[in-house]
């Protein structure tokens, strides 16, 4: 494949007209697949008074109830699926942690679906055949480890399937192998940045040019954080065990200016997350997908609770979704206030002498809400004017998200350190 072209298939720079198009002829085929072949579609269909006939062009689709969480877990472990279980090849499942976990099927056409869309992730992000992928999102049930490897080798690159944790090894890994691209979550690569750090590995000398980072939200600060430290250009990927996994969409190297959604197979919606109304491209709300090209387990307009909004295509026909500013689920309620961690985050990111390693604790004193932002100085700040430094911050906060916080200052590597997704939030008020 030569490097010169743009994009890893030919339907990236479509027209609008031809991707329209096909994607009401899959946005057909799957809600038939799903009314016929899930009894709990059909159900949920036949309550909602709408029938696939009802979808004459694009908009019709929100006339079609919405999937969610709770749809998920009613119908644990496989009442979803639109195939008989030895047509499924595999599953997953995400970890539960708020109750039952949410399991996901796959057919073998499913499978080689989501390997080509992550090889054209890895593409996207300016990856090519030759390149040594070091993969080290978890594998085994979460979707990431997998959905990369099974793409990285798409795509014709050479896999190291390193998976989670054990830094010191990853660290070793990155200096034995040269790898050139590594996917991982942003929390850890800071962990794995901080090891070679402390190894004293110079990463000017190190291979690795670029980090594709997912699997949970992160700022345009951490973005220049690790690009600095570790000399590589740092991209998002994004996906969702229920959608298919790692490889929904995909920023560009071409224009790093969000991620491209692929909608050949996964359809955008954004809507209000209060009255469930569709709002217009460039509007901010909660974004809903609906697979076009799933077998096992088609899904009808998912609700993400990932808070965002659709752009224009820029290096690709097909539109951008913005940073994820949160998760209407991890939203915070303080004093009135509505706050989401990557907005403190972005502010710690501002500050001179902090680093992007924190923790945020929510508590009650009384009737009233408090909030204490535990973050780590720079090694090379731990002399620093400490109340100047906490009087920024506070300072910042108060101004650009409207609440009042306490700010307690950390010595370097005293907060606990990601092994896959960042716990930033300790919330003492459910405790």
């Amino acid at each position: 494949m030569s490097s010169k072209k743009l994009g890893y298939e030919a339907i990236e720079t479509a027209s609008v007209d031809e991707l329209r198009g096909l994607q009401f002829n899959r946005l057909k085929s799957t809600l038939i697949n799903a009314y016929n072949n899930s009894p709990v579609y059909r159900k949920k269909f036949d309550e909602h008074g709408v029938h696939p006939d009802d979808l004459t062009c694009l908009a019709d689709l929100s006339k079609f109830p919405f999937t969610t969480k709770v749809d998920m877990r009613d119908n644990y472990p496989f009442g979803l699926f639109a195939l008989p279980m030895e047509q499924i090849v595999r599953v997953h499942a995400s970890s539960g942690t708020t109750g039952k976990p949410t399991v996901v099927g796959y057919s073998q056409n499913d499978i080689d679906t989501w390997a080509n869309v992550t090889a054209r992730s890895i593409y996207a992000a300016g990856g090519r055949p030759k390149d040594k992928v070091h993969v080290a999102y978890g594998y085994g049930l979460f979707t990431g480890g997998l959905g990369a490897h099974y793409g990285a080798e798409r795509l014709g690159c050479t896999v190291i399937p390193m998976g989670g944790g054990q830094t010191e090894k990853q660290v070793q890994l990155l200096k034995d192998f040269d790898p050139d691209i590594i996917m991982v979550t942003p929390s850890y690569m800071l962990n794995i940045a901080d090891e070679i750090l402390r190894q004293g590995i110079d990463p000017e000398k190190m291979a690795l040019r670029t980090g594709i980072f997912g699997a949970e939200p992160w700022t345009e600060g951490l973005r220049q954080d690790l690009q600095s430290r570790m000399s590589m250009n740092a991209v998002d990927i994004y996906g969702l065990s229920e959608m298919m996994g790692p490889g929904v969409a995909q920023e560009c190297i071409e224009t790093m200016d969000g991620p491209t959604i692929w909608e050949d197979h996964f359809y955008p919606e954004i809507i209000n997350p209060v009255t469930g109304e569709v709002v217009a491209d460039g509007e901010e709300g909660e974004l809903v997908f609906t697979s076009l090209t799933k077998e096992a387990m088609p899904m009808i307009r998912y609700r993400t609770r990932d808070l965002t909004r659709l752009l224009p295509g820029t290096a690709r026909t097909m539109r951008r979704m913005d940073k994820i500013t949160g998760r209407s689920d991890d939203m915070l309620i303080i004093r009135g206030v509505n706050v989401f961690p990557t907005q403190i985050e972005t502010q710690i990111c501002a500050i001179e002498g902090l680093t992007p390693h924190y923790q945020i604790e929510v508590d009650k004193k009384g009737n009233m809400d408090t909030i204490k932002v535990q973050v780590e100085l720079a090694p090379e700040y731990v002399s620093a004017d400490y109340d100047n430094i906490m009087k920024k911050l506070n300072h910042k906060i108060k101004t650009f998200i409207g609440i009042s916080v306490a700010i307690e200052l950390k010595q370097p590597n005293e907060l606990p350190r990601s092994q896959g997704k960042a716990q930033h939030v300790i919330d003492k008020r459910k405790a």
